[in-house]
């Protein structure tokens, strides 16, 4: 017989808030709180790219090498974390391997966030890559810390019988170490899932749930908050969101713990 409720979060943003940087390689200019999944969304050809590894195996790195250098050498995988049109983790590196990016770049954006957030849970770096101008124009890190009722939340869900789970973009590491903070199983946790990915999760999830309810905040989100039962957007990170995303949720919510009440109506 299949369970009732399952309620499918994505992370950043969601489940925690994020401190983003962005260096633009044309200027050089550190940038706060850029919208990384919107600016993919813009351009065909176009991917956000995680680096599979921690803040320290970087900044152990010389500034002066390149990425590709650091990559290959390191032994380190890349993930797409979402994408436009025909991107492949071999087109990222075809364009990471002809560009003159360096780890120096890297350093600098996990330290203007570490400097911002030193008590962050969470830390990544990667990249926007460009393929059809052969270019990366951003190099990217985020840091974020839980929202102050996202425990709670998750707490509260479990006590309803409501099967819990993440489906998000980032790396399995970061995601591991966010599940066991608020107590969602790993098994559940679903890593380096771009929009089709985590579509996927919620068709699937529908096979095994009476209703499922997807909770998410940007613009990878879309696809997966269409294809649930109940599609929630939350804006508690505070950052403008597209109206496209807005139409695509069936409930707009300004603070995650309004997510039981949702759950509670079902």
């Amino acid at each position: 017989m299949a369970r009732r409720i399952a309620v499918v979060f994505d992370s950043a943003g969601t489940l925690l808030h994020m401190y983003r940087v962005a260096k633009e390689s044309s200027t050089g200019n550190l940038l706060e709180n850029i919208e990384s999944t919107a600016i993919v969304a813009k351009k065909n050809g176009c991917g956000l790219v995680a680096l599979n590894t921690e803040k320290e195996i970087i900044l152990r790195s010389k500034r002066e090498m390149t990425l590709f250098e650091f990559i290959r050498d390191y032994r380190i995988s890349i993930g797409i974390s979402c994408s436009k049109g025909l991107f492949t983790s071999d087109i990222a590196c075809e364009v990471i391997k002809s560009s003159s990016l360096f780890m120096g770049d890297v350093h600098d954006v996990l330290e203007a966030v570490t400097a911002r957030c030193p008590d962050s849970i969470y830390l990544a770096a990667g990249l926007i890559v460009d393929s059809e101008a052969r270019k990366i124009p951003y190099v990217l890190s985020t840091g974020g810390q839980v929202f102050s009722k996202t425990l709670q939340t998750v707490q509260i869900l479990k006590t309803m019988e409501v099967d819990t789970y993440i489906a998000s973009g980032d790396r399995m590491s970061a995601l591991a170490q966010l599940a066991e903070l608020i107590n969602i199983p790993v098994e559940r946790v679903f890593a380096f899932a771009d929009p089709f990915i985590k579509e996927k999760v919620v068709l699937e999830l529908k096979s095994r749930y009476e209703k499922v309810v997807m909770v998410g905040d940007g613009i990878n989100d879309i696809l997966a908050l269409r294809a649930a039962d109940v599609g929630i957007m939350t804006v508690q990170q505070g950052d403008k969101r597209p109206e496209e995303l807005r139409k695509a949720a069936d409930v707009v919510l300004d603070d995650i713990i309004k997510v039981v009440d949702v759950v509670k109506g079902l």
